[in-house]
């Protein structure tokens, strides 16, 4: 059975955002760009809360992301991409489909078909939401050797304790920290 598995970035105080929405801060290297075309290897769609859709459909399909980054660029433009949102009724970014009704339904008939893993690019609120659910199989926290001292919480929205179990940790030249994680029920 395929897995559902989180991908975020924070900053070492837990912010994914800072106060005004900027997200300057992450270290973004050749390194990192190395890592972040093997992980996409790893999984044959991308599953989005509808903010997130909304900043990488805005950005992978435009010239500038096909020019700073031609690699990722062309697997985020031609992968599948699932999208969950009570507000929108229609996507427009290649190869995508929208789930607004049965979410746990629909995701878990998605996790029993054939094919690689399944990754969620930030989309903190839906995460919380899935981890309740028990849908989310693992999360890869990457932690960014900055503070930003005020900003939206990683995980603001969960309102009871999520057990994690430590998988393994990666770190990278620029200082910057990837945490493996499992959810454990209780």
């Amino acid at each position: 059975m395929r897995k559902i598995f989180n991908f975020m970035m924070m900053t070492a105080d837990g912010y994914y955002e800072g106060p005004d929405q900027e997200f300057d801060w992450p270290n973004v290297d050749e390194e990192f760009n190395e890592f972040a075309v093997e992980q996409l290897g790893e999984v044959d769609t991308l599953l989005f809360g509808r903010r997130t859709y909304e900043t990488m459909a805005a950005y992978w399909p435009t010239p500038e992301a096909e020019q700073t980054d031609p690699m990722v660029a062309g697997r985020m433009n031609s992968i599948a991409k699932l999208v969950v949102s009570r507000t929108l009724d229609k996507v427009e970014w290649a190869n995508r489909r929208l789930i607004t009704g049965d979410v746990a339904g629909e995701l878990t008939r998605f996790k029993q078909l054939p094919g690689r893993d399944i990754v969620i690019f930030g989309s903190s609120d839906l995460t919380v939401s899935l981890l309740k659910m028990g849908l989310i199989d693992e999360l890869r926290i990457i932690v960014n050797p900055v503070i930003l001292g005020a900003g939206k919480s990683v995980f603001r929205t969960a309102d009871e304790r999520i057990g994690l179990e430590h998988l393994k940790t990666r770190t990278f030249k620029s200082g910057t920290v990837l945490i493996y994680y499992r959810p454990v029920a209780g």
